[in-house]
């Protein structure tokens, strides 16, 4: 109905957003067929290029599954590093002979193409990670999801394939001890360097919790100023999940916000990651930094100096208590630990 297109879009409809996706994918084609005739000094003919593009979309509705995926990876309202999942994700997709059609989609044809994973080598040498295998997986129902609600499948085959897929051991957390922590925050680094801005960056993951999306995105406005105890407060969202989180500014924090005005500094990613290895060769930490580990370093921090389970999980903004659960086995670890080196101690005398 004309009521429904407004301002060159579709909207007062449930499934607006659907089909506004939809027009674009449409728009898209027509425009790379446009293009093309101009570049080929063809005349354009818009019957011919209205038919032309017809036929695309009803053979991709036939048979190309993959060339769909392809074209939703740039729509999707993700951050630039989990676009960089499905983008790779679309590379597996592509190498892989026998899961490109939409009549390829079957839960033996997943399990088959989970078997063509786990024997990839991975970057670093050996082969991909039950972990990183699960990404893959994790990427692919996400789209088919996407898929089912647009009307191009029926059903997704991994509803029916529930706990099948291995997740990877994600037990095994690394994080920095109370001393790393410290010659991290005492390192002399030239003032205004690229490597003082990605130190100052660290600590202030380290003692929020925040993942870099989300501490990229921190705004001093959203936080409310407690006169009575001195401490800024905020109940917010993550970005990735969209999951309620809890946070509150300690010390260290607002020592980094003051020196840079009261804002995060910004840094590309890929950037970031560099420097914090540089900065642990610096620091001489052993463990390698990445802008992960602060929030693994935050949490095991706050259990281990006393903080429940259940307000850690809210601290992280995990969708369940069995994310932060892994943390807490760390913190045993530790116990257990120096339980033995007094056992030890205890044995030598």
């Amino acid at each position: 109905m004309k009521s429904e297109w407004v301002a060159g879009a579709i909207s007062n409809r449930p499934d607006s957003d659907i089909l506004n996706t939809r027009v674009r994918i449409l728009f898209t084609k027509v425009m790379k067929e446009i293009n093309e005739r101009m570049e080929a000094g063809e005349p354009i003919d818009v019957a011919d290029i209205r038919e032309r593009v017809w036929q695309m979309a009803q053979a991709q509705t036939d048979n190309s599954m993959l060339d769909w995926i392809e074209e939703q990876v740039p729509l999707l309202n993700i951050s630039d590093g989990t676009r960089k999942h499905y983008s790779t994700l679309v590379l597996r997709l592509t190498e892989y002979d026998k899961l490109k059609a939409w009549r390829d989609l079957s839960v033996e044809n997943i399990y088959k193409w989970d078997a063509w994973l786990h024997r990839l080598p991975a970057q670093k040498g050996g082969l991909i990670s039950d972990g990183g295998v699960y990404t893959y997986h994790k990427c692919m129902k996400a789209l088919l999801n996407r898929a089912k609600e647009f009307g191009r499948i029926n059903e997704n085959p991994y509803d029916r394939m529930r706990g099948k897929i291995k997740r990877g051991d994600k037990e095994n957390v690394e994080y920095l001890t109370e001393d790393e922590i410290q010659r991290l925050m005492d390192l002399k680094l030239p003032h205004g360097s690229k490597l003082e801005t990605a130190r100052d960056l660290f600590v202030f993951q380290i003692w929020t919790g925040l993942a870099f999306s989300d501490a990229q995105a921190f705004n001093i406005r959203l936080y409310r100023y407690d006169t009575a105890n001195r401490t800024w407060n905020y109940n917010g969202r993550r970005i990735k999940t969209g999951v309620p989180y809890i946070s509150q500014l300690l010390p260290p924090v607002v020592e980094v916000l003051e020196k840079y005005g009261m804002q995060v500094p910004k840094i590309d990613n890929a950037d970031y990651n560099h420097l914090l290895k540089l900065l642990g060769d610096v620091a001489g930490i052993d463990t390698p930094l990445h802008s992960h580990l602060g929030r693994h370093t935050f949490a095991t921090y706050m259990l281990r100096n006393g903080s429940r389970i259940e307000n850690v999980s809210k601290m992280l903004g995990h969708k369940n208590i069995t994310q932060t659960l892994r943390y807490a086995k760390v913190v045993a670890e530790s116990v257990h630990d120096d339980y033995n080196k007094v056992a030890e101690k205890l044995k030598n005398k």
